[in-house]
């Protein structure tokens, strides 16, 4: 579906910062609707090739949620002769606000429409078309009075350039709405009005003595948006925290009047709900995290004690088990590690990689170093693929050091830095449209004939057989690579 931003783009002839004030002012979309009860739509020229009639196409359309739709259908989208929608046309050329009444297809009567023009610069840019019952025509209660006293305000503002501010904030879902609290103030920030609404936020602040005719201050609310806004003519968020637990979202639009803040409308919501939750959700985070920390720091101990032991052995055949045991549970905690630092259930498998690299590579004791490649990336992978994954690639990368070069310039004086390699092996990782597909592969001197990894006695390999296959429900081949050495392709199914 293409969005209001998109339509503007590609149906009109707007500028860049044309466009973006447009989008200001979907940013206050709802508010607006809300203040006036009705329905509004926002039309701007199309772009017409020459020789043809010229077109207004509507890019953006809000229904209020304090009455009933008076549009049911949506119009984004719709292209119409702009001598048709003659009010709308009249907004553009006179640049101010064009009244009178449009017959409603569904209704079968006319309907009062306001045609206000949205002036950014020099010109007008659009024209935003309110459409409303006349049973709102002429408020009836008090609320509904300021509501309107301060719609026609803000039309004022936005037929004179001033509405939306250019420095108005990006809207998020939890902003305050007309109808969570209104307050309307004058130019030394004294309360005119408070809805029921936001006088109960006021006593949920402790608040309850009477609201108008004194400031936030004097209520002994410290929110020092209020005055800041009026000071500067811009637009001011601000949480304000009374008494244990209690948070009252405020936000303040400042009033204007040949660029003079004369009054402010203050929505208050009150989100002590969220941010309690929002609290919650950081403490079981870092829970979750320093419980990978523990684990990691336990595993870590674990492998110390591991290689501590394999050091005092006499028998080569224990030291090399012990030291096995220990570089595995070494690629486990790399998982934990890093889920240590970002606790979701999705771990950057990457990062995992380059410490398995890593980790090879220092255990290779040839007189020539053995040149690991990587290439391809996983991205992100659930941490119960991420683990047996890791041990996998440790296996078979240490597999290949130890085993693919064997005899091919051994020594115990250790790998130098310069040195030509012996060998190199290969790491491919790749995210297909059926799954997760990794590939190891070296070009040293092969495997056995007919060796097959179904009946392999060997346990390293055998460990990773059982975790491809019986833990992952993935698959693995191991057979001679095409230019000699030994290839190793693995495939995980994409349900996991």
């Amino acid at each position: 579906m293409t969005t209001p931003a998109e339509l503007a783009f590609t149906s009109t002839d707007l500028t860049p910062s044309e466009l973006a004030h447009l989008q200001r002012l979907f940013r206050s979309w709802s508010s607006l609707a809300d203040l006036s009860f009705s329905d509004l739509l926002l039309v701007v020229p199309a772009s017409t090739p020459p020789g043809e009639e010229p077109r207004l196409v509507v890019i953006g359309q809000i229904r209020p949620n304090n009455r009933p739709t008076m549009l049911v259908q949506d119009l984004v989208g719709q292209t119409v002769l702009r001598a048709s929608w003659s009010l709308s046309a009249a907004a553009f050329e006179r640049g101010e606000v064009v009244r009178g009444a449009v017959h409603h297809p569904l209704i079968g009567e006319s309907v009062p429409v306001e045609n206000i023009p949205v002036r950014f610069g020099d010109r007008v840019i659009a024209v935003m078309v309110r459409v409303y019952s006349r049973a709102v025509a002429t408020p009836i209660s008090l609320y509904e009075k300021n509501y309107f006293d301060v719609f026609g305000r803000l039309v004022a503002m936005i037929t004179a350039g001033e509405f939306p501010f250019a420095q108005e904030e990006v809207g998020t879902e939890e902003m305050p709405r007309v109808g969570d609290g209104f307050v309307l103030v004058d130019g030394e920030g004294r309360i005119e009005f408070a809805s029921p609404n936001a006088s109960n936020a006021f006593h949920r602040m402790g608040v309850y003595s009477t609201l108008e005719g004194h400031t936030f201050t004097e209520l002994g609310v410290e929110a020092s948006a209020v005055q800041w806004a009026l000071a500067t003519c811009h637009p001011v968020v601000e949480e304000v925290e009374r008494r244990p637990d209690v948070i009252v979202l405020v936000q303040c639009i400042p009033l204007l009047e040949h660029h003079v803040a004369n009054g402010a409308v203050i929505l208050m919501r009150d989100v002590t709900d969220v941010r309690r939750l929002d609290r919650l959700l950081l403490s079981k985070d870092a829970a979750i995290r320093e419980v990978h920390h523990r684990v990691k720091n336990n595993l870590q101990t674990i492998s110390s004690l591991l290689s501590l032991q394999a050091r005092r052995l006499t028998s080569a055949d224990g030291r090399a088990a012990l030291y096995e045991a220990e570089r595995r549970v070494r690629s486990i905690s790399l998982v934990h590690e890093i889920l240590s630092r970002d606790p979701g259930d999705q771990v950057p498998f990457d990062e995992i990689v380059v410490s398995l690299v890593r980790m090879a590579e220092d255990s290779v004791v040839s007189a020539r170093p053995v040149e690991i490649s990587v290439h391809g990336d996983l991205g992100e992978v659930t941490a119960d693929i991420a683990t047996p994954l890791a041990v996998t690639l440790a296996e078979l990368l240490q597999n290949a050091v130890e085993h693919a070069f064997a005899g091919t310039g051994a020594g115990e004086g250790g790998a130098r830095a310069g040195d030509r390699p012996v060998g190199h092996v290969e790491v491919t990782l790749a995210r297909g449209r059926h799954g997760l597909e990794v590939t190891v592969s070296d070009d040293g001197k092969g495997i056995e004939p007919g060796f097959d990894i179904e009946r392999t006695t060997s346990l390293g390999l055998s460990i990773v057989r059982d975790l491809i296959v019986s833990q992952l429900g993935g698959s693995i081949t191991m057979g001679a690579a095409d230019g000699g050495g030994t290839l190793v392709e693995i495939r995980l199914p994409s349900a996991r």
